[in-house]
């Protein structure tokens, strides 16, 4: 696990307990069982959608793409405000956002 990953647990230290699981070449930001931020290349990326998009578009902040096939995926991961690293509070409103996000999108899953 690279250091900026470990650093993650401090960022975010104000919001909660969060948990780094390894997936596909990168790492899923847990908090609760519920992903909510993603890093790839040491790159944060939060869960966003419609309701807070423009709030990072605002900020000139783009979406995790990859490719896949010749084909490219843009995934519901915005990158992360810098702001974050400098300020606990602000890193706290940030990922409560992102985590009720996740949530929701989670329940709307469960739904027959």
């Amino acid at each position: 696990m690279s250091e900026f990953v470990e650093y993650l647990s401090e960022v975010f230290a104000e919001f909660g307990q969060t948990n780094v699981r390894h997936m596909f070449g990168g790492h899923g930001l847990y908090y609760d069982g519920i992903m909510f931020g993603l890093v790839a290349d040491d790159q944060l990326y939060l869960k966003v959608d419609d309701t807070i998009r423009a709030d990072y578009e605002a900020l000139g902040l783009t979406a995790f793409e990859y490719n896949k096939n010749g084909k490219t995926i843009t995934m519901s991961y915005y990158h992360a405000p810098e702001e974050i690293y400098d300020d606990p509070e602000v890193a706290a409103a940030w990922a409560q956002k992102s985590w009720e996000i996740a949530l929701k999108a989670q329940k709307k899953k469960k739904r027959p």
